[in-house]
Order: C-alpha cells, then sequence, then structure tokens
C-alpha cells in the first residue's frame, strides 16, 4: 500500500458510522456489503476486510460437500448483495 493511502483521515458520525475512504475501498477491493472486522492492537485499532470462509456453511448438515458449502453461500451473498443493491436506503 503506498504511503499516500497510509495517511487518509475520515470522521466518526453521532452513530458511530467511518467512511473507508474510496482510494482505499477501490485499492483493497471492498465493495457494498463486504465486511470488516475491527481488531483492537496495541497501537490502537486495526481494520480488515473479513475473509469470505469466516461461517461459511454452519447451517448446512455435516454431509454436504465443501464445495456444495461454497456454491449454496456465493448464492446466499449473491441474494443479499442483491437485496441490500435494491432494498438498503441511507438513513
Amino acid at each position: 500500500m503506498s504511503t499516500e493511502t497510509d495517511e487518509k483521515t475520515t470522521r466518526i458520525t453521532r452513530k458511530g458510522q467511518v467512511t473507508i475512504p474510496k482510494e482505499l475501498r477501490e485499492e483493497l477491493g471492498l465493495e457494498e456489503g463486504d465486511e470488516v472486522r475491527w481488531e483492537k492492537t496495541e497501537d490502537g485499532i486495526q481494520v480488515r476486510k473479513a475473509t469470505r470462509s469466516a461461517g461459511r456453511g454452519m447451517l448446512v448438515d455435516d454431509d454436504v460437500s465443501d464445495a456444495k458449502r461454497e456454491e449454496m453461500a456465493d448464492e446466499m451473498e449473491a441474494d443479499i448483495r442483491e437485496q441490500r443493491r435494491t432494498e438498503w436506503q441511507p438513513e
């Protein structure tokens, strides 16, 4: 990551929301609906993109193959993204 993007700042809203600068979202491939993980460190807070596999397939029977779990998770993710795209309205 370039030094340019390392120095971006944003403000926290009254509701505790923050905006990830556009340059960082583009560079890191973050899109609407993606999850980020907030981690407390000795230096402060570190924000990371949550991995795609976190929690995938938790509610599926144990005898379902890994490939089928991924397929089902991808379909659910696509459905959620579409719902957010069509139904989500900013406050």
